[in-house]
């Protein structure tokens, strides 16, 4: 299933997308995208309905981010091979793990804003994994059970405020809309291998990121198990699992987003997203 959520910000509505790319309402059986309905129990509800009794969504509405009630927002850096070559770091031995704050959650062709004082606004597409089980403790043969499904992620990153000033990452990852999350909650049935999926991404016309999930370091299975050790995955957590090389970091010269600039990304059967950014 390709699952969605559409509507004004705020007041989204939980919906799918049909055999023919037609948006189905789902509001009158499930309350949201979030908790229990990410479950298996939930996602094998949802499977249950009968499709073409839903109520038809007419015109283009506006798509929400495709999760909600996230609790965790969690990213891995440096996470391709690739990618860490291009910005001069080393492979980390251990996964690096770094927190993006839920607020920076937007639907997947929502404005991005440059913060004020940016001068260094990035972008950065990934596959984005979505809890759909607790997990505590699991070996990596079991964690793909814990998983309800994928999706892209833009994790969009200031990297003045992430690497030139005092701390962690979190304050270059966590501004309002740096976080396009969508179009599809894509259940893991229809995903053959994530470990396997081609994923672009485009500033103006210009094709920066084209890569594969082939190259990731550290693949789906592991981050699942390798954070659990840590602390418990909840229904409705999202892993950002790190980007391929294109970044505007990694150009020469750096290459950074401003205002009126138009990004466009996608990952191999999860859909595309489109965002065009402005001045905060």
């Amino acid at each position: 299933m390709k699952l969605l959520r559409h509507g004004a910000p705020g007041a989204e509505k939980p919906g799918l997308l049909d055999a023919d790319g037609r948006i189905r309402d789902l509001s009158a059986h499930v309350s949201d995208l979030s908790g229990r309905w990410l479950t298996p129990d939930g996602l094998a509800e949802i499977a249950k309905l009968d499709i073409a009794s839903l109520p038809l969504v007419e015109g283009d509405p506006r798509l929400g981010a495709c999760v909600a009630g996230t609790g965790k927002f969690i990213c891995i850096g440096l996470n391709y091979s690739d990618h860490a070559a291009e910005t001069g770091a080393s492979v980390p031995s251990e996964p690096i793990i770094f927190m993006k704050a839920t607020s920076a959650i937007v639907g997947p062709n929502d404005d991005i804003e440059i913060p004020r004082g940016s001068e260094k606004t990035d972008w950065e597409v990934e596959l984005g994994v979505v809890i759909g089980k607790t997990a505590k403790y699991v070996s990596e043969a079991e964690a793909l059970d814990h998983v309800a499904g994928y999706c892209v992620i833009n994790d969009v990153s200031e990297r003045a405020f992430q690497t030139e000033r005092q701390g962690q990452w979190t304050k270059g990852k966590s501004c309002d809309t740096f976080g396009p999350t969508g179009p599809w909650l894509v259940t893991k049935d229809e995903v053959d291998d994530p470990q396997n999926l081609g994923m672009w991404l485009d500033v103006n016309g210009h094709r920066y990121q084209d890569g594969s999930s082939r190259t990731m370091v550290y693949g789906v299975a592991f981050l699942v198990s390798y954070l659990s050790q840590f602390m418990s995955l909840q229904p409705g957590d999202i892993i950002s699992t790190g980007t391929p090389p294109g970044v505007g970091l990694g150009q020469k010269p750096n290459v950074f987003l401003k205002a009126g600039d138009v990004i466009e990304l996608g990952i191999e059967g999860l859909g595309t997203q489109r965002q065009t950014c402005r001045q905060g």
